[in-house]
């Protein structure tokens, strides 16, 4: 009967025979693509991207824009141009019917590098790559291979140096880490070879091939790192400490490399009575510097014995103590993290001072650019509360000279950062803006002279809600620029008025501005110059770019009824490359110049789609019971009849509207593929759902259920072939649904949460943590905990209102989901079939 049931309600409308196209089937997903390695050289004259089929192997494209060239590549990936576009290098691995035999036979898979002139054409390959990479000055091309044994304790291998210029390589054995300084002028690396023989920190100079051994020994070489200016170097060198668990470090600072005037410094910790005795040097942290070279970053860590062996066993009990911070399944889930954690510590190099920054209530920092300051988070007071509750610290303004702390604000949820000039600190406080002055230690209220809030209402989590984010700060130092929900705001950081710079044209307009960063080196927005503004239309779904000159209104650069996403910029052009799709066009890639003029399309990854029938898209306004205004999209059916009603599969996750312009790829995944139903005669709508705090399920039921009823009062659906389906935070929607209406045919509800009682106190095994703090605060919204009101958290719960279940379902739910329990779902199958319900339970691992 239940299968009776559940195909009574699959019935395909066929339109294939008239249009003379194929109702899409899973057969046919092998032939679709995704766009991969997609880049555009600096000059902007050429690009490249790759066809990923869903079966089969990768087809990397190289095209030159200004003449139409196309080359192919087989199994090419992961694409570099040089600095003055005259090369473009990428990697080509064997296919993978060849690349799966080598690894079921134990044998490694060894990808090739090639080297093009895009001039010539010429190409120069190199055996067994593992990484590629050209100097900043487009003369040298740098080959990283794979280590022969993986098995080997040292890491070094062989690193290729090819002078693009004269032809020449030199292949340079058992490099361990290289990097490349600023000019790209200076090659540092360091030897990590068997037996320890010849390990040391060396350095290149590319321009006239000099080399200088900087330090050697029998030690482990970790950490290179460059200054920002590249001039100096640091590095870790260390060996290991027979019956201890960490390697003895000393720090290597060598400074003056780019003046031929070198002075070595070596930092040996042990020496340092300031520096703690239980402690050494980690290689497990980075190394950085501040921008003026006067100050290197380092992770400390503490030395411990190795534990001894012993033959008598081990006891087997893990004890859960009420006192503990973390509950013993987050520590065992985290203790790989703990064993590698480290406190930041500086050294100033002047005057060789040691300084701990961090400590185990300030376990964080951020630092500041300039390297004197940086904010540091105790989180210790709330480490108990955020297992149900956001997570809040106290911060601390920290000077990097002698690690000495301020209290700036505390109980905060919502810090916004650092600027970038290190002189402001900005977070959201009271539904408040505030910044800190690091210098005069005054804290301001930057929004109280707008008009508006910066607190994004629409988020309807029992939490302190978020700001709407920080569109970045002006180069001038005069003002932090923020978003609104629709519009872009200018708060001067000295406190005066603040200023809508989009004129109000967002919020009038219902279009949403957020300005658009396309040089990914920026650190401040040029207020002189015109930005860039993404647009998105609320109720639209329409998108695009903008053009603002602080002063006027926002003008129209590009904005379609299709998502067009972001831009990547050409580094030295004018020219973008993007993407647009709607459900009906997949997102190809599209070149144009910097204003958007007739945008160029330069991919076509799947030509075949014209083969078959394939819906299309439209919005649906609909309210709910409290008179709240949602929009669901609705994909009609292949051939779509006006006035004809068709089954329908309602589908939905929180908000889904804005899915609206999304192309629906055929793949194989877990989900619903609303191409495939749409070609098979199907309508599919993806509703909007809104919460109220104490009611998730319920405010599913109004949403959903009104836009249902909507879609049937617009003569769009079939009333007796309509379908739900959900998966996890979806599936619990879909799953009290069932138990409150009758108005499905049949329901489909994927690793479900069933009973809000029981999963309160299950675990997120994925993290080790409980689900007390998504049930109170995150996704489920309840608000209180069950002992406060367990009558709430059963009227929830579909398991407890099983008994009013109408409509055959089906569960899905696989035993190893690090989520959501497969316990819930097994739980809403016994109720199910104790009480005599249709339900079929597939388990899977």
């Amino acid at each position: 009967m239940f299968l009776t049931i559940f195909f009574a309600f699959v019935y395909v409308v066929n339109v294939s025979a008239q249009s003379g196209k194929t109702v899409l089937t899973l057969d046919d997903y092998g032939r679709w693509n995704r766009i991969a390695s997609a880049s555009i050289s600096p000059d902007g004259n050429w690009i490249t991207y790759g066809y990923n089929p869903n079966e089969g192997d990768v087809t990397f494209f190289i095209e030159n824009l200004n003449t139409d060239e196309v080359i192919e590549v087989s199994c090419g990936s992961r694409p570099v141009f040089s600095d003055n576009s005259q090369w473009v290098a990428y990697i080509v691995s064997p296919p993978e019917s060849e690349a799966e035999k080598l690894r079921k036979e134990n044998k490694p898979v060894k990808n090739t590098a090639e080297l093009r002139n895009l001039s010539t054409g010429d190409i120069h390959t190199f055996d067994n790559a593992s990484s590629i990479s050209f100097s900043k000055d487009s003369i040298h091309f740098i080959v990283k291979k794979p280590k022969s044994d993986p098995d080997a304790k040292h890491n070094g291998t062989d690193l290729i140096l090819y002078n693009l210029g004269t032809g020449f390589y030199e292949n340079i054995g058992n490099v361990g880490d290289f990097q490349l300084n600023e000019s790209g002028k200076l090659l540092a690396y360091t030897i990590d070879a068997a037996e320890k023989t010849g390990n040391g920190m060396c350095i290149i100079n590319l321009t006239n091939g000099l080399r200088q051994v900087l330090d050697s020994g029998n030690s482990d070489y970790a950490r290179l790192s460059w200054s920002k200016d590249g001039t100096a170097l640091g590095v870790l060198s260390g060996r290991e400490n027979e019956g201890f668990t960490q390697k003895d470090n000393i720090l290597i600072i060598v400074t003056g490399l780019s003046e031929d005037k070198q002075t070595i410094i070596k930092y040996n910790p042990s020496k340092d009575s300031y520096f703690p005795s239980n402690m050494v040097l980690s290689e497990k942290a980075s190394i950085t510097w501040s921008e003026d070279n006067s100050r290197i970053f380092f992770g400390i860590k503490e030395q411990e014995k190795e534990p001894e062996e012993s033959k008598d066993p081990v006891a087997n009990v893990d004890v859960w103590h009420w006192k503990d911070e973390q509950i013993q399944s987050v520590q065992m889930r985290r203790a790989n993290s703990d064993r590698n954690f480290t406190y930041r510590a500086v050294l100033n190099i002047n005057n060789l001072r040691f300084v701990k920054l961090t400590d185990e209530k300030m376990r964080s920092i951020t630092l500041s650019q300039d390297g004197k300051w940086g904010i540091g988070q105790d989180r210790t007071p709330y480490q108990t509360d955020v297992s149900w509750s956001g997570s809040q610290a106290d911060y601390y303004l920290v000077d990097l000279s002698n690690g000495g702390r301020k209290l700036i604000v505390k109980t905060l949820g919502r810090s916004m950062g650092l600027s970038p000039d290190s002189k402001w600190f900005l977070y959201l406080k009271d539904k408040q803006l505030w910044v800190y002055n690091i210098q005069s230690g005054e804290t301001t209220n930057l929004s109280k002279s707008a008009t508006v809030s910066f607190v994004n209402e629409d988020d309807d989590h029992p939490y302190e809600k978020p700001s709407y984010g920080l569109a970045g700060w002006t180069k001038d130092g005069t003002a932090v620029l923020v978003n609104h929900k629709f519009d872009i705001w200018s708060l001067p950081l000295g406190g005066g008025i603040a200023k809508n710079i989009t004129g109000g044209m967002g919020e009038k307009e219902q279009i949403r501005f957020r300005y658009v960063r396309t040089d990914p080196e920026e650190r401040f927005i040029d207020t002189l110059n015109p930005l860039l503004l993404s647009a998105y239309g609320e109720w639209t779904k329409k998108s695009g770019y903008y053009s603002l000159r602080i002063g006027d209104v926002p003008q129209n650069l590009i904005f379609e009824d299709k998502s067009i996403g972001r831009p990547t910029k050409a580094k030295y052009a004018d020219k973008f490359m993007f993407t647009m799709q709607t459900f009906v066009d997949f997102p190809n890639y599209y070149v144009s110049d910097a204003v958007f003029t007739n945008p160029r399309l330069v991919t076509d990854a799947n030509p075949q789609q014209a083969e078959y029938v394939w819906g299309r898209r439209m919005l649906i306004d609909y309210k709910n019971n409290n008179n709240v205004k949602l929009q669901a999209t609705l994909t009609l059916p292949a051939g779509y009849e006006y006035g004809k009603k068709y089954p329908m599969l309602v589908y939905f996750y929180e908000k889904m509207s804005s899915r609206h312009h999304q192309y629906s790829m055929p793949t194989y995944d877990d989900r619903p593929h609303m191409s495939t139903y749409a070609s098979d005669g199907y309508l599919v709508l993806m509703p909007d759902i809104v919460y109220t705090t104490g009611k998730p399920g319920s405010s599913a039921l109004d949403c959903v259920t009104n836009a249902v009823q909507r879609v049937i009062e617009l003569g769009y659906a079939d009333p007796e072939h309509i379908g739900i389906q959900g998966h996890s935070w979806g599936g619990y929607e879909t799953s009290f649904i069932l138990t409150h209406t009758d108005m499905f045919a049949c329901v489909v509800t994927g690793a479900p949460v069933t009973n809000l009682v029981s999963f309160y106190n299950e675990l997120y095994k994925s993290s080790g943590s409980n689900q007390h703090g998504i049930m109170e605060s995150g996704q489920v919204r309840m608000g209180i905990n069950p002992w406060e009101d367990l009558k709430l958290y059963q009227s929830q719960s579909p398991v407890h209102q099983a008994e009013n279940i109408t409509t055959p379902y089906l569960i899905l739910h696989g035993t190893d989901d690090g989520s959501v329990d497969w316990h819930q779902g097994l739980e809403f199958y016994n109720t199910g079939r104790r009480l005599g319900k249709e339900v079929i339970l597939l388990s899977y691992p």
